[in-house]
């Protein structure tokens, strides 16, 4: 599987409740390799937005005032969902399944 084949799946609950869609991926730098292997730490999900957040994906002290505004607005209730807590991947319909208890985090770098 590609990443890009989970980007912008629908993202439903353990009951099959719909959460929102998957606009991005969060990755963590392993190893002292060279280049270090990246491995994927979890999905960012956006219960409003199918788009991304055009590359401001840091804390709102990084980016100008006007598309802080606009992104916070856009995103509002955005959550990272740890990798751990993704149960099946379903490929028709194209979903994302969380599993029971899974926990909303801070999606911000």
């Amino acid at each position: 599987m590609l990443l890009n084949d989970l980007m912008d799946a629908v993202v439903v609950d353990a009951a099959g409740h719909r959460v929102g869609r998957v606009i991005d991926a969060r990755f963590r730098l392993d190893g002292r390799a060279d280049p270090p292997k990246a491995r994927l730490v979890g999905l960012v999900v956006s219960p409003r937005s199918a788009s991304s957040f055009l590359g401001y994906e840091r804390t709102a002290d990084s980016r100008p005032v006007i598309i802080d505004r606009l992104l916070r607005w856009r995103h509002r209730g955005s959550f990272l969902v740890a990798w751990s807590d993704v149960a099946k991947i379903e490929q028709d319909p194209h979903r994302v399944r969380l599993r029971k208890g899974f926990t909303r985090e801070d999606p911000a770098l």
